[in-house]
């Protein structure tokens, strides 16, 4: 387990854990009591630590290299064997950073799709750290008219820090991509669900985030930028991105009170890298849930939920 700076007095006592547990093996003496007493310290500086979590602190943890990705919380929800990724936009490339296939879940159909970075230093790199290329966004849109075509639930996972900015991506389209996304998105005639589950970034996030339902794990955020890329146009360097995330209202409950978000999935004490089965168990629930409160929806009813829904963002009475 890696920890983060602001988590070093919860990786002290981890540490006095460990030791006691060695002595007590060494030993043989009975140290049961020891330990019981630490254990119970360290409840209680994850429930003081993580009960007061800054926005910076929380765009940290987001960021946490044990987090699951979308091929973690694939691999944990969908029924065993049952997912099937597809490849290709069909115009220029396959997309490393932008995964998507068919699943089932409990036997319910579903296309997935998702960003996707790395664990290694040559797994980043192969997919950018989670930065889809133009190609990927069009990947991502042709499954979901796949998706429309059977009538099969769209579930979109994001975990990106933004699109690809570099000089090819431009030259592909890069902006196209992602404005043709949002606008086929607003009239897919069946269910799109969004869950945030790390990052979720400026227009890279929202290429795949235009949703019937968007909700966010509890250690996510959600904004139009990320912390230090204001920083560094408002201040000309990152030595302010802890102010620029104050600023931003990138929290979960900030989108949730700005009703930019439907709700937020609750993650184990510490974040999901500490049980990532619950966090599968949890995310999972919702997605069934929406699947059934949407199911009798037309094609039509569901095209018209999801514009008013978008279009009513940011609209405010005097």
């Amino acid at each position: 387990m890696e920890y983060l700076s602001f988590e070093l007095p919860i990786q002290e006592l981890m540490d006095q854990y460990q030791t006691c547990s060695l002595v007590g093996e060494e030993s043989g003496v009975d140290v049961k009591l020891a330990c019981s007493q630490i254990e119970d310290k360290i409840i209680e500086k994850k429930k003081e630590i993580y009960g007061n979590l800054t926005p910076w602190q929380r765009v940290q943890l987001s960021r946490h290299p044990d987090r699951p990705y979308t091929l973690d919380y694939i691999n944990g929800m969908v029924d065993k064997g049952s997912f099937l990724e597809l490849h290709g936009d069909r115009n220029f490339a396959d997309d490393p950073a932008m995964i998507g296939g068919l699943a089932t879940l409990d036997g319910q159909k579903v296309m997935i799709i998702g960003t996707q970075k790395g664990r290694t230093t040559k797994e980043r790199q192969h997919r950018r750290f989670g930065m889809p290329n133009p190609e990927g966004y069009r990947k991502a849109l042709r499954l979901m008219k796949l998706a429309e075509k059977f009538r099969i639930p769209v579930i979109t996972l994001v975990d990106t820090p933004g699109a690809y900015p570099g000089l090819e991506a431009e030259e592909r389209g890069q902006g196209e991509a992602i404005a043709r996304n949002i606008f086929e998105m607003t009239m897919l005639k069946t269910p799109i669900f969004t869950y945030i589950i790390g990052e979720g970034a400026s227009g890279g996030a929202l290429g795949i985030g235009v949703g019937n339902k968007v909700y966010m794990l509890e250690n996510t955020w959600y904004t139009v930028i990320a912390p230090e890329s204001c920083s560094s146009i408002l201040w000309r360097n990152w030595d302010h991105k802890e102010d620029a995330a104050n600023a931003l209202n990138l929290t979960p409950k900030d989108a949730l009170r700005e009703k930019f978000i439907d709700g937020i999935i609750e993650e184990p004490l510490g974040g999901a890298h500490y049980d990532p089965e619950t966090t599968y168990l949890n995310l999972k629930a919702s997605i069934l849930q929406n699947i059934k409160a949407f199911s009798k929806f037309t094609g039509k009813e569901l095209e018209t939920q999801r514009q008013d829904k978008f279009i009513a963002m940011g609209q405010f009475k005097g």
